[in-house]
Parts: C-alpha cells; structure tokens; sequence
C-alpha cells in the first residue's frame, strides 16, 4: 500500500480569502475522497476472503479437495 503523506491546512487569513477557501475545499474534498477509496478497497479485500473462504468450505463439504 503507497504511504500517505500528511497535509496540513492553510491557516485562515483575518479577511476572506477566496482561493485559500478554494483551495482548502479541495484539499478536503481529495482527504474524503481518498478515505472513501481505501474504504473501498478494504470492503472489496473483505468481501473476496470471506467469499473465498465460504467456497472452500463448501468444498470440503461436499468431499472435494480444495486445490
């Protein structure tokens, strides 16, 4: 798996500052965006051991050898 780097967000100026707002919605949005992507990839992991496990097992249920 890649190693995450840590990004900080721009402190906020007194006054408004639309491109440090624009900017720090899109450094949240690409943050949530990569949870939800290493969310599912973990699910996906998940869902193909526990479906592969159920497959052997009902292999070896009905007699045959697991290769």
């Amino acid at each position: 798996m890649s190693q995450k780097s840590l990004l900080s967000l721009p402190i906020p100026s007194p006054e408004y500052n639309s491109t440090n707002e624009s900017l720090t919605r899109q450094q949240i949005q690409n943050s949530i965006q990569s949870l939800e992507d290493s969310l599912f990839l973990l699910k996906t992991m998940q869902e193909s051991i526990t479906s592969k496990s159920i497959r052997r097992h009902q292999f070896l249920l009905m007699g045959v050898k697991h290769v």
